[in-house]
C-alpha cells in the first residue's frame, strides 16, 4: 500500500479484498510486519469512530484493533499493543467461526498469531517480573484459534479449517518452550499424530514441528526419538537455510553423540560449531578432566542453547570409553575394581573411592554399556566373555 493512502483509503482496500475473499492479501494488509505500518495517516486518534460505520462487520472489528496496535506500537506502548493485538485474534476467532465450509481466510490467522506472539513477547521483555504471564496468555489466544481449526471436522479435506492446525502448533510450541512449560507440548503434539493431514501440512512447518519434538524427545530422554525428528528436520531443512541447519545441529549432534555417532570435523567445521570438537576428543578419549575443561571453555554456548545438562550426560560415555581401555589392557574378564578406580584417577577424579567406582559401573552395567556383573566379596568386575562392552549404537536400536 502507497504511503500516502488515506486512512478510508486503506478501510476500503481491506473491505474490498475481504469481500473477494483474498486471504493472502488479507494477511498482508494486516500485518504488523508489512509496510503499511509505517503510513502515519493509519495512525489517528480516533481510529474507531473513523472505522465504525463506514466498514462491514466482522473485518471492522479486526480493522479497528490492527490500527490500534500500529498505533501503540508506534507509541512504544507494548502492553497496550499485546492487548490490542489479542482483541485483533480474537475477532479473527469470531470470523472463523462464522466462516462455514470455508478456509480461504487461514493465511490471515497465521499472520495475527504470529503478531501476537511477537508482540507478547516485546510487552514481556518490558516486563520481566511477569515472569512468562504475558506468554502465556497470549497462548490462550493461540489455542481458541487452535479449537476453531481442530473442530471442523465436516468439511471436505480441500476447504477444511484443521489444514491450518501445525501452524498454530508450531507457533504455541515457540511459546511453551520460551516459558519453560514443556508440559504443555503434550496435547499439542498428540493432536498432530493422531491428524489425518499429518503427512500432508507444508513442508516448512513439517520441520519446525520435528525439530521442536525432537527438542522435547531429548529432554525426556527419549534419544532414539529425539534422533529421528531431528534428523528429518536437519535431511529436509533448505541447503541454503545454514542458520536454521546450525541450529538444529546444535540438539541433534549431542542426540547422536550419546547414540554413540560422533559427528565429523567436517561437518563441525562447515556449520560453525567446533565447540563440540574438542568435546568429541575427550569423550572418546575417556578423558573426564578434559570434559570439565570444555564444558568450562564452551559453558555459555551450552547454557543459552539449553543442552548444558545434556552434554554433561556425556560422561557416561566417557566413562565407559575409559573403562574399555582398562579392560583391553588387562584382558582379562575379571578386573578389579582398583584397576578402574586408578584410571579414574589418572583421568582427573582424585576423590573418587571404591564404592563411587562400584557406583559408575553399577551404572554402566544397569544402561547396558557393560556386559557383567560386579562381585562384591573379590571386589571385581566379572565382564561377558562375547561383547563385554557393546557398540553404543546397538544400544537404542
Amino acid at each position: 500500500m502507497s504511503q500516502a493512502g488515506t486512512l478510508n483509503q486503506y478501510i476500503q482496500m481491506v473491505e474490498k479484498v475481504y469481500k473477494a475473499g483474498e486471504g493472502d492479501v488479507l494477511a498482508q494488509l494486516l500485518s504488523l510486519r508489512d509496510e503499511h505500518v509505517e503510513n502515519r495517516n493509519l495512525r489517528s486518534s480516533n481510529i474507531v469512530s473513523l472505522v465504525d460505520g463506514n466498514c462491514i462487520g466482522p473485518i471492522d472489528e479486526i480493522i479497528i484493533y490492527h490500527l490500534l496496535t500500529v498505533k501503540a506500537l508506534h507509541d512504544k506502548d507494548y502492553m497496550d499493543a499485546y492487548e490490542n493485538q489479542s482483541a485483533c485474534v480474537a475477532s479473527v476467532v469470531k470470523m472463523l467461526q462464522g466462516q462455514k465450509d470455508e478456509n480461504w481466510s487461514l493465511p490471515l490467522m497465521y499472520t495475527v498469531c504470529l503478531d501476537l506472539r511477537l508482540v507478547a513477547q516485546k510487552a514481556e521483555g518490558c516486563n520481566p517480573q511477569d515472569n512468562g504471564k504475558i506468554l502465556e496468555k497470549a497462548a490462550e489466544s493461540l489455542l481458541a484459534c487452535f479449537r476453531v481449526c481442530a473442530a471442523d471436522n465436516r468439511t471436505a479435506d480441500s476447504d477444511t479449517k484443521r489444514l491450518g492446525m501445525l501452524t498454530l502448533v508450531n507457533q504455541l510450541l515457540k511459546v511453551y518452550f520460551r516459558i519453560n512449560k514443556l508440559h504443555l507440548c503434550k496435547p499439542l503434539i498428540r493432536a498432530i499424530d493422531s491428524s489425518p493431514f499429518k503427512d500432508h501440512f507444508p513442508l516448512a512447518q513439517q520441520i519446525t514441528y520435528r525439530y521442536f519434538v525432537g527438542r522435547k524427545a531429548m529432554f525426556d530422554s527419549d534419544y532414539a526419538s529425539a534422533d529421528e525428528y531431528l534428523s528429518y528436520a536437519f535431511q529436509n531443512c533448505h541447503r541454503n537455510s545454514r542458520k536454521n541447519k546450525r541450529l538444529i545441529l546444535t540438539y541433534l549432534i549431542p542426540v547422536k553423540m550419546l547414540l554413540g555417532y560422533m559427528p565429523s570435523k567436517t561437518l563441525l567445521e562447515k556449520y560453525d560449531l567446533m565447540q563440540f570438537w574438542d568435546l568429541v576428543l575427550t569423550v572418546k578419549d575417556g578423558n573426564l578432566r578434559g570434559i570439565d575443561q570444555v564444558m568450562e571453555a564452551h559453558e555459555n554456548f551450552f547454557i543459552r542453547a539449553g543442552i548444558y545438562l545434556i552434554v554433561e550426560k556425556l560422561k557416561i560415555t566417557a566413562y565407559r570409553n575409559l573403562f574399555r581401555k582398562v579392560y583391553l589392557i588387562e584382558n582379562t574378564h575379571q578386573i578389579e575394581i582398583a584397576s578402574f578406580q586408578a584410571a579414574l584417577q589418572l583421568v582427573g577424579q582424585d576423590d573418587v573411592d571404591s564404592d563411587e567406582t562400584q557406583c559408575i559401573v553399577a551404572n554402566l552395567i544397569y544402561d547396558g554399556k557393560i556386559k557383567g556383573y560386579i562381585s562384591y566379596q573379590h571386589k571385581k568386575v566379572v565382564v561377558s566373555k562375547q561383547n563385554a562392552f557393546p557398540p553404543l549404537t546397538s544400544l537404542y536400536q
